[in-house]
């Protein structure tokens, strides 16, 4: 894995998604999808779950869920197959809904369903008899206990049938902080996807008395990047730092763009080449709006990821359902960044960062401005690629 440079995701869900004919959508879709050089689409969690978005997944086999039924998840898979885009699953494996009540009068024992564990698979911390939880409890479920041998052997059986019998090719593992991330590197091994990458959403460094975000995200990116350490480099991770800098320094604070090396703040400042990029999510945004992008900046951030480094990810919404400007916006970024040809590793060089530009040349293949500042390449080699509200870009 990790052998392509030109990754390129689409998040090919939102919160509200299950309330369509999931499968069937975007189904129609995978030509669009395929055409506009998406490697990849991560789709929502295709388990039965309690909760209709997914994320509170009890019969991990059965693969009828509000999204659709099996047959049309199979149906959408080969499509997809048949047109070169990889289908990322969403593996919930950090809880799991019991289906009976054992120790305590929990519902921590899993009767009737495959994978039929009894208490020790759950967490003692969560109302189980296994071991303490490693990282972060995922309160009101049960946790599970990835020390337990026959968790971990029925786990790796799923997740191949994911991959042989299904026809998933990529990981996206949920909530990562909950696990020991050593048990990620053990699943991907044994599973063989294409591509992993880790949801290690950590709370980035905020400045006393105003809570305001401090220029100094180091140490936030630095347990990302441990996280994709102890998963033995095998897994790459969301690039939070990345996120929580990037929407504060666009509202004017575009000096937040450069740290104090010189690099980019985030982890594809440091690793770019396991660093997935984004604006958004189905939980940042959407209808949840737990850490949102600021709405009238979405292109400005656009602009940075498909121009930089790193592995980038459009949301579906922005993508498909903010209509034709940012759907064709979009387009012309994700077009100059295939044929100019930069990818995960390209070289990074930070020509301005103050209050309002940020402006940055890439494989010195392109330049790319940012913010309201007036700025454009020296030199007559330089042809304008695309410009809108706030941003430019040029080629040579």
């Amino acid at each position: 894995m990790f052998m392509l440079n030109k990754h390129l995701f689409l998040q090919a869900f939102n919160w509200e998604s299950h309330k369509h004919d999931w499968w069937h959508n975007l189904e129609r879709k995978v030509g669009d999808v395929a055409k506009s050089g998406f490697t990849s689409a991560w789709l929502p969690p295709a388990t039965n779950s309690l909760s209709k978005e997914g994320y509170l997944p009890q019969n991990l086999y059965s693969l009828n869920s509000s999204y659709g039924s099996q047959d049309g998840l199979k149906s959408l898979l080969q499509k997809m197959h048949q047109h070169k885009v990889r289908a990322m699953a969403d593996i919930v494996i950090n809880h799991r809904v019991g289906t009976t009540r054992g120790h305590g009068g929990t519902y921590n024992r899993y009767d009737g369903i495959p994978m039929s564990w009894d208490e020790r698979a759950v967490t003692s911390c969560s109302g189980g008899l296994g071991s303490r939880s490693y990282g972060e409890n995922f309160h009101g479920v049960p946790n599970i206990d990835h020390s337990q041998a026959f968790v971990r052997k029925d786990i790796i059986g799923w997740l191949k049938w994911l991959c042989k019998d299904i026809g998933f090719q990529d990981f996206r593992f949920d909530f990562a902080k909950g696990y020991n991330p050593k048990f990620v590197k053990e699943y991907v091994e044994e599973s063989k996807p294409v591509f992993s990458v880790g949801e290690y959403w950590d709370s980035c460094n905020y400045v006393a008395p105003d809570s305001r975000l401090d220029y100094n995200q180091d140490s936030h990116r630095q347990r990302i990047i441990n996280w994709i350490d102890k998963t033995g480099q095998v897994s790459a991770a969301f690039d939070f730092t990345t996120k929580g800098i990037l929407q504060e320094a666009v509202k004017g604070q575009l000096w937040r763009l450069r740290d104090s090396q010189g690099k980019p703040p985030g982890v594809v400042g440091w690793w770019p080449s396991r660093a997935v990029t984004f604006i958004e999510n189905h939980v940042t945004g959407s209808t949840q709006g737990h850490w949102p992008f600021p709405f009238d900046h979405i292109m400005e951030g656009y602009v940075y990821i498909l121009t930089h480094p790193g592995i980038p990810t459009v949301f579906y919404d922005h993508f498909y359902d903010w209509g034709n400007s940012y759907h064709d916006q979009i387009m012309k970024l994700m077009n100059i960044r295939c044929h100019q040809d930069i990818h995960s590793r390209s070289k990074i060089n930070i020509l301005e960062a103050r209050s309002d530009l940020y402006a940055a040349k890439m494989d010195d293949k392109i330049c790319m401005k940012i913010g309201n500042g007036s700025w454009c390449p020296s030199g007559r080699e330089w042809t304008l690629a695309t410009s809108g509200n706030r941003y430019a870009v040029w080629h040579k």
